[in-house]
């Protein structure tokens, strides 16, 4: 017996020197190489580490230095500097699963589309580790990550698993191209649920925090968005801009606040912009709510040849449309203000009240180009109950027939300046005057205008102006079906008896002032121009001579 005690405790001993050797020998470097070839031939993971670290003071933990994992025949998922694996009982019913991974100043891959690691943890933390995502609708770069996931169970298209709360920051981070920095991001995944609790970042020279969450439909709801001195610059044009706005997924905001934002792209800016958005919805690129609001103000907004200086606008959004509470802006040295609504079931936007005053105007050269395109489909017509204009100065540097009105004032009254997307006066009564004018290099004194428009046609009930030391007086008709047929008579009393040659009438042979009648039909359409289809009867008399000339189609066709 004694003898048969020795062999077992030579036995006992023999074994507990091979564990000692073998436990000493696998925390050297050879030991650290046979684990990643062992690893790597009987597995479907490559794995490389220079040496592997265990303390008796913290038995549960293994620490791993300068590792490289990943599957085979492709880049390594992870590369760090230190690996600390925490172990528990669950690791003898499932090996790959650990009580916590610890990875250390290295690179995490994550690709949404490979298949998962099989490692799992009740709590991954990442202390000074870089994140990639390339791939996926959202391309991802992160540097000096900290934080953790609890608990960790990637799945194939889940990274984070299926149930999941986080906790991250980020010393620099690019998604979808957008750089920020001191990123901070803390929130919850359940099933296709997710819930950003607190978000912060410095984006744009500014910041933005937010709180959101995700449905398991997949349409966010944000309960507040704060931007705050953001300065953005973009390439894009206006409309390029805010298109990924309207094709954002079915998403609820409930706040938004922009404070001091710059932005700026192509051939438009926005400076000192304030807003405050509440409880507005994006569906399907079009937009619902049922009481929210909009408050914006800004020092200038540019868009081409437009600029508006210290524009405010107060507007309230409910299921019927939008009501306008308030517009005005600085415009071209003048102010326009105006309220009013959009209605959305006929997509008519009514002015209650339109001012226009003091503006120093230059209409762009292709003006009527923009007059005669059709109107987005969300603006179907225009109505203005009360026009006014006081004091503007309004000029056309179009070489054809150049303008100027000067002191230009205006009263109108349910004037329908838009219908089925086509600019026009439709209907509506407008009176016009101003203290100069020049039409085509004619001066004219005190000009005046007054028509009202139908269905059918536009009645110019009153026109006329002072020239030189003579008056001139006319009506006209013209019509509303797209020929615009135009029918006209001038009187002049004691004018320039050459008066309408810059406006279109041949040279007459007469000199100094007499009286004149013309009557003249033709047609304004868009497709011709007017002279062309211009015919009528010019009677001229002075104090000793007379003359009578007759148009047809823009050629004087005789004279007595």
């Amino acid at each position: 017996m004694k003898f048969l005690g020795k062999v077992l405790l030579t036995l006992l001993l023999l074994l507990l020197l091979a564990i000692v050797t073998l436990y000493v020998l696998l925390q050297t470097q050879w030991g650290a190489g046979w684990i990643g070839r062992q690893v790597s031939t009987n597995s479907d993971y490559q794995l490389s580490l220079s040496k592997m670290e265990h303390d008796f003071s913290n038995p549960s933990h293994l620490l791993l230095n300068n590792v490289s994992f990943g599957r085979k025949g492709q880049p390594a998922t992870l590369v760090a500097k230190r690996v600390n694996l925490g172990f528990g009982l669950i690791q003898f019913s499932n090996p790959l699963h650990f009580s916590s991974i610890r990875l250390e100043q290295g690179t995490l891959n994550l690709s949404e589309k490979s298949a998962p690691l099989s490692l799992q943890a009740d709590r991954l933390q990442l202390s000074q580790m870089a994140l990639n995502r390339n791939q996926g609708e959202w391309p991802l770069q992160a540097q000096r990550v900290d934080g953790g996931v609890i608990p960790w169970k990637p799945e194939a298209g889940d990274v984070l698993g299926k149930e999941a709360s986080f906790q991250m920051s980020a010393g620099s981070l690019t998604l979808k191209g957008i750089p920020a920095s001191n990123v901070l991001i803390q929130g919850s995944l359940k099933g296709r649920e997710l819930v950003f609790s607190n978000l912060g970042a410095d984006i744009a020279l500014g910041s933005v925090t937010a709180s959101a969450e995700r449905d398991n439909d997949g349409a966010w709801n944000v309960t507040n968005l704060r931007l705050n001195s953001i300065r953005m610059q973009s390439d894009k044009t206006l409309s390029e801009f805010l298109q990924p706005f309207l094709t954002l997924p079915a998403v609820h905001f409930e706040r938004v606040d922009v404070t001091d934002a710059r932005l700026q792209g192509q051939d438009w800016a926005v400076t000192d912009l304030d807003l405050t958005l509440k409880d507005l919805s994006i569906i399907n690129g079009d937009w619902q709510s049922d009481n929210g609001s909009l408050s914006m103000n800004a020092n200038s907004f540019i868009n081409g040849s437009m600029q508006l200086n210290d524009p405010i606008a107060n507007m309230d959004f409910s299921a019927q449309g939008i009501t306008l509470k308030q517009f005005s802006s600085r415009w071209v040295n003048g102010l326009v203000r105006t309220q009013g609504n959009w209605t959305r079931s006929d997509r008519k936007l009514t002015l209650d009240e339109l001012v226009v005053a003091g503006l120093e105007y230059t209409l762009p050269l292709n003006w009527r180009d923009h007059w005669m395109q059709p109107l987005p489909s969300w603006l179907e017509s225009v109505e203005v109950t009360r026009f006014s204009a006081n004091r503007n100065l309004i000029i056309d540097i179009n070489p054809d027939f150049p303008f100027q009105m000067t002191s230009l004032d205006g009263t109108g009254n349910h004037l329908l300046m838009a219908r089925q997307h086509q600019w026009g006066i439709w209907s509506g009564d407008l009176s016009i005057n101003a203290a100069e004018a020049t039409f085509n290099r004619v001066d004219l004194r005190h000009p005046s205008l007054a028509l009202n428009a139908g269905e059918n046609t536009i009645n110019v009930t009153e026109m006329s102006a002072f020239s030189h030391e003579g008056m001139l007086e006319g009506l006209a008709t013209v019509s509303q079906q797209p020929q615009r047929a135009l029918s006209l008579t001038l009187t002049g009393r004691q004018v320039p008896v050459n008066l309408l040659h810059d406006w279109g009438w041949p040279q007459l042979p007469l000199q100094g002032n007499g009286n004149l009648q013309l009557k003249m039909q033709g047609n304004l359409s868009a497709a011709q121009p007017l002279k062309s289809s211009v015919n009528g009867t010019l009677t001229l008399t002075t104090d000793d001579k007379s003359i009578h000339q007759t148009m047809v189609a823009g050629q004087v066709a005789g004279a007595q």
